[in-house]
């Protein structure tokens, strides 16, 4: 029996189970594969659960008592799935979403998700409704994909194994490209823009990579079934990727007050998602927001017009007011210009 059949065999035989099966009687049930000496077959049992745990199995030992004699045992609790119970309109969003991620080109675990979509559209029959939404994902520059594609594909099996990468990442802050030693902790898709976020062996802290500034990578491939680092319990893609602009960790994050009037104040909670929101009468709201890049809010502040406006701290207006006459002396002349025309 080939090692492939002797894990599936494996796996069926404990899911059936209702006891816990003792070593013993494992042994019975593999005899050509765990014969031969206590040794030999011990090891070849201690790879195969190792590769079961591996996939994600959830294969534990229990001690016996006087109910229930040793051995091993499937946790079914932590093996099957909960039932996600999704509605019809929430099935279409979700194959619209994973079909945009495909046709991106530059996705990891490709064939996975392409795989999950053929069973949602087998499972949906004809119920699957067509969703009123459009979904582009792609921001990857022509000539890039393929070279983005592979990385990603090279970064998504690291991150899954836990094994370190080294990279030579062209920064935009230096001139030149830098080589570093890096523990992937994820891949983040934020705007069309895929972010490796890890530990720097260099910098000795957390940093995050533009995945399409990586010009080389390669993957630790010693020991491939034994994890290089641990991914720290408290550690969140959120708190290191930016959704917004203004959520760049440059500087350190301060609150802004925004009132935005006329039909920006009913788009407060789209404009500003997270922010907390303060309805002052019809027509007018105020926004509180942490910002730890105050150019990247003034910017998009400046693009909403006259009906955005920064109400503190001072520092935030003064900076406003700073781009805000930059803007307008760069015009200036071009403004002259059709005024005498």
């Amino acid at each position: 029996m080939d090692r492939t059949e002797r894990i599936l065999d494996l796996v069926a035989l404990l899911l059936d189970a209702r006891e816990p099966i003792s070593w013993a009687e494992l042994r019975e049930h593999f005899p050509a594969d765990y014969g031969g000496s206590d040794d030999a077959a011990e090891r070849k049992f201690e790879r195969d659960k190792a590769e079961l745990v591996e996939l994600g199995f959830p294969l534990t030992y229990v001690q016996g008592d006087d109910e229930r004699r040793d051995g091993y045992i499937v946790d079914r609790d932590a093996y099957y799935l909960p039932e996600a119970d999704l509605t019809k309109e929430e099935l279409a969003v979700l194959y619209a979403a994973g079909s945009a991620a495909l046709a991106s080109g530059v996705f990891p675990g490709r064939d996975d998700l392409a795989h999950a979509l053929r069973k949602i559209g087998f499972f949906a029959g004809q119920s699957l409704p067509t969703p009123r939404v459009r979904m582009e994902l792609g921001a990857v520059q022509e000539g890039q994909v393929k070279e983005v594609s592979a990385r990603l594909e090279q970064l998504w099996d690291a991150c899954a194994a836990r094994k370190w990468v080294e990279i030579s990442y062209a920064s935009p802050k230096h001139p030149n490209a830098t080589h570093r030693r890096v523990d992937p902790y994820g891949l983040a898709l934020r705007r069309g823009v895929w972010t490796l976020v890890g530990h720097c062996h260099l910098r000795g802290g957390l940093r995050t990579f533009h995945v399409h500034r990586v010009r080389e990578l390669k993957v630790n491939t010693a020991r491939p079934r034994t994890p290089d680092f641990q991914v720290p319990e408290d550690f969140s893609l959120d708190n290191h990727v930016a959704y917004f602009p203004w959520q760049h960790r440059f500087h350190e994050p301060l609150e802004v007050v925004l009132r935005l009037s006329g039909p920006l104040a009913a788009r407060a909670s789209g404009l500003f998602p997270g922010a907390t929101l303060e309805p002052k009468g019809e027509g007018l709201t105020l926004a509180k927001l942490r910002v730890s890049f105050l150019d990247g809010l003034a910017r998009f502040c400046l693009s909403l017009g006259a009906d955005c406006v920064v109400e503190g701290p001072e520092s935030a207006r003064s900076r406003l007011r700073e781009m805000a006459a930059r803007v307008a002396n760069r015009h200036a002349d071009a403004l002259e210009g059709k005024v005498t025309a």
